[in-house]
């Protein structure tokens, strides 16, 4: 999941401050009517599908007094705005990591149509900048949500940014898996999956992971491969 404008539960369609700040392409009028009118495809084919959460990590099941960073792999986010909408609790509000690219400021669109907000920037492009607008947004209290692969790869490959972000910030980390029962498979760089009618959906949050400073990168390097396996041990869709 990758852009958007900052919007609490609350205020589905406000944007904020940082949310103009941080945008960088402005997509003309008839290019956001389409999106919103793909987003409303999306939305009819996830009436469809059924969904199952299992709430390892004890998000859902009480209040969570600390902003989390959430993580999902680049090929599974097409379901992701409509387990928000069902199942995300009442709280600050989620900001999604979008590249900088043209295509980041498509995602962003879409992703403001399910009252989710974004970041704009990746390694390649405003990497600092938007390092620095994710920080400031965890202090203001928002739950964060970053593809660790993308925007290009390789797939299943944990990027640094989100340990990084963790031990910055003293927030934890939340892997989530997703799992399609049955799938339509892109050829893309990430495999990129849609589920197909009917389907089931399943979302395991799994436990937290608290990221303490490293002393040396060998320390660093360790903690990031045991959060890359964590994420795709349990993987059911290759």
């Amino acid at each position: 999941m990758r852009d958007g404008a900052l919007a609490s539960p609350g205020n589905r369609g406000g944007t904020s401050d940082l949310a103009r700040s941080t945008r960088i392409y402005r997509l003309p009028a008839l290019t956001r009517l389409l999106i919103r009118f793909g987003s409303i495809l999306v939305n009819l084919l996830c009436a469809t599908l059924r969904y199952k959460v299992v709430d390892e990590a004890g998000f859902l099941d009480k209040p969570f007094p600390r902003p989390v960073v959430i993580l999902v792999w680049h090929n599974r986010i097409l379901a992701m705005p409509a387990v928000f909408r069902r199942y995300y609790p009442k709280r600050k509000g989620l900001l999604v990591l979008t590249s900088a690219s043209r295509d980041g400021a498509y995602l962003s669109e879409f992703v403001r149509c399910f009252g989710m907000g974004a970041v704009r920037g990746s390694s390649s492009r405003r990497g600092a900048a938007a390092l620095l607008d994710l920080v400031r947004s965890v202090e203001a209290g928002f739950d964060l949500c970053i593809t660790p692969d993308g925007p290009r790869g390789p797939r299943y490959s944990l990027g640094p940014g989100a340990l990084l972000l963790s031990e910055r910030c003293h927030v934890p980390l939340m892997p989530l898996l997703v799992e399609y029962s049955a799938f339509w498979r892109f050829k893309s760089w990430d495999g990129f999956a849609v589920p197909k009618p009917f389907s089931l959906v399943t979302v395991t949050a799994l436990s937290l992971i608290e990221i303490e400073s490293s002393e040396t990168e060998a320390a660093f390097e360790e903690k990031r491969l045991q959060v890359e396996t964590r994420m795709t041990e349990r993987l059911v869709m290759k």
